[in-house]
């Protein structure tokens, strides 16, 4: 394995990790230092986390490295956190309102009843999202590079979403069709041992 591809992985890593503590600074001088301007821009950065993620991999292989195992994920990397990092700045916001400034409980997921199905559906949708946007980064991959000889090691990863949406819905909507057919048909049969007269 090569430095290139080891200082990758690392990237990807690091990637996550800054993701997370921008986003808890950004949050944090908003709320607890009160410094509204500040945070805003460091939430502003997050983004950039991604686009120097990418350049990177758009840099490695233009000086004509074949493409690995690890651009394959940084594209699924990018792909998941585009589709998903909205979401959960949203969700990481309401909850330091609520505990730092005294706004209302954020709604918590529900989870039963087809409110718990469109949420989970809305969720896999994102996931479906997050998949065609990695399609479409190792696609420009493979056109760019334009050597099957050199993307082979991406051949997998034009897989592993595929699979990826097809469990989520196993595990995600389909869990709670099924639970909610199982309490709706609990709700309908009456328990109680028939009573004899004496």
């Amino acid at each position: 394995m090569t430095l290139e591809v080891n200082l990758l992985y690392l990237l990807i890593i690091a990637c996550e990790i800054l993701f997370w503590v921008f986003l808890f600074s950004g949050l944090a001088l908003r709320y607890v230092f009160n410094q509204q301007l500040i945070g805003t821009y460091v939430l502003y950065t997050v983004p950039f986390i991604d686009l120097f993620l990418l350049i990177f991999s758009a840099v490695d292989l233009h000086k004509g490295e074949n493409a690995t195992f690890a651009h394959g994920l940084a594209a699924a990397y990018i792909g998941f956190t585009v589709a998903f990092g909205l979401v959960i700045i949203d969700w990481a916001d309401k909850w330091f309102a609520y505990k730092f400034s005294g706004s209302t409980r954020p709604l918590e997921e529900p989870t039963v009843g087809w409110q718990a199905v469109v949420y989970e559906m809305k969720v896999w949708g994102r996931c479906i999202i997050a998949v065609f946007i990695t399609y479409g980064l190792l696609s420009t991959m493979v056109g760019y590079i334009n050597e099957p000889s050199r993307t082979e090691a991406l051949n997998i990863w034009f897989k592993i979403p595929f699979f990826t949406i097809i469990l989520w819905f196993l595990f995600g909507p389909l869990w709670r069709i099924i639970f909610l057919s199982v309490q709706t048909r609990a709700a309908t049969i009456d328990f109680r041992l028939p009573s004899y007269g004496s």
